[in-house]
């Protein structure tokens, strides 16, 4: 039994209609890129370095229907993968393709309940109608496997969505960054073998005809320039009247060619040399964090709530959200400052100020909060100051 098994084997599916009519003219139907964007070096880096940075998120769950999935989200997501696994998939998925899908792994006791969360990468999803009216998804594999589930057990996370009313756009505007990284590669790889292989100009006394000086050339290159001749020493006769060898450079890619790929490259998915090179300083990372990590942590949150949760248990406050702590990143005076700020007016522990400071936790002595003695709760100042002034009066 395979990984197919464990997400479509249970799923009983009702008699499929015809496609979902949408607002627009596009069907809803959503096929793979092919992860061409992933095979390039600089895009590669830059996916590398959002995915790394996502699979950082801490899962936090509240509301009293949430507490058994706390483990589940905190730890394993599903069989196969731990949280960090599981964040760094879906992040690389979201980036590379604009559209990413979550499943939810059935408990394996068939009673509906949901065990875990995967995600997957298909070839290609259509939205199907149920003759009932209910939303379908119908998932093919590369295998050529085909699995069904409603939609709204789904999670569906994607980005730059114009037309298409259910999924994201393609990286077509990406194409013309990637042929020209596909071309500098080429030429460097072409300009290097050209620059390994030997090569020689040689003039000939006589005067020969075509197919003598062909088989003459045929004969001077198996003689001297073919791997049979070991000792690496050149010998021709007295015919050749000087024989010259030809010095081949290996052309540089223009550095401003380069720049500009990476520009563009930067520009498209939202990164920075900086944060590819981890050479980021507190600035530039909540820069990124906002920019990009954050957007990301929201919709992941909002999604995999909705999975989770029903309409009741979301208005009863059950919730799923995805955090960084942005102070590990903050220089020391910085950390030691907002620690100082905030520990005295109860407002961090001390567990999570030694959080802050990467230190592990002291256990559940270091959850309480201590608030300095001077501050006061305003309304019951006023309840106590009430009968003093009552009695001033009479």
């Amino acid at each position: 039994m395979g990984l197919f098994d464990f997400l479509f084997k249970s799923r009983e599916r009702e008699q499929i209609g015809t496609y979902f009519q949408t607002l627009t003219a596009y069907q809803p139907v959503w096929r793979t890129t092919g992860g061409g964007v992933y095979e390039a070096l600089e895009t590669r880096a830059a996916i590398n370095a959002i995915a790394t940075h996502c699979s950082k998120l801490k899962p936090h769950i509240t509301g009293s229907a949430g507490k058994r999935y706390e483990r589940i989200l905190q730890l394993t997501p599903n069989p196969w993968q731990n949280t960090s696994q599981f964040l760094y998939r879906l992040a690389t998925i979201y980036e590379v393709e604009n559209t990413a899908f979550l499943v939810p792994v059935l408990s394996q006791y068939d009673d509906g309940e949901i065990a875990g969360i995967y995600p997957v990468l298909p070839s290609s999803c259509e939205i199907k109608e149920g003759r009932s009216g209910k939303l379908i998804l119908k998932f093919t594999f590369p295998t050529g496997k085909v699995g069904y589930i409603d939609y709204e057990r789904v999670g569906v996370m994607l980005k730059m969505q114009y037309q298409n009313d259910f999924f994201g756009e393609g990286n077509g505007p990406l194409n013309p960054t990637m042929q020209v990284i596909g071309m500098q590669n080429q030429a460097m790889m072409e300009s290097m073998k050209q620059g390994a292989t030997p090569r020689f100009m040689a003039k000939i006394s006589n005067s020969l005809r075509r197919e003598d000086l062909q088989a003459e050339r045929q004969r001077f290159v198996e003689d001297n320039l073919s791997a049979g001749n070991s000792g690496g020493v050149m010998i021709f006769d007295t015919k050749y009247s000087d024989v010259k060898q030809i010095a081949t450079k290996s052309a540089a890619v223009d550095a401003d060619q380069m720049r500009l790929i990476d520009d563009n490259v930067n520009k498209y998915f939202g990164t920075n040399d900086k944060i590819l090179r981890n050479e980021w300083d507190e600035a530039t990372w909540n820069a990124f964090y906002e920019g990009k990590i954050e957007p990301f942590a929201i919709q992941a949150s909002m999604v995999i709530c909705r999975m989770l949760f029903s309409d009741r248990q979301i208005a009863a406050g059950n919730s799923v959200e995805f955090s960084a702590n942005r102070l590990q990143f903050a220089t020391v005076s910085n950390k030691l400052n907002t620690i100082t700020q905030m520990f005295d007016r109860g407002m961090l522990s001390r567990n999570e100020g030694r959080e802050i400071l990467q230190m592990p936790d002291i256990g559940e002595a270091g959850d309480k909060y201590f608030i300095r003695g001077e501050y006061v709760d305003s309304d019951e100042r006023l309840q106590e100051a009430e009968p003093e002034e009552e009695g001033e009066e009479t």
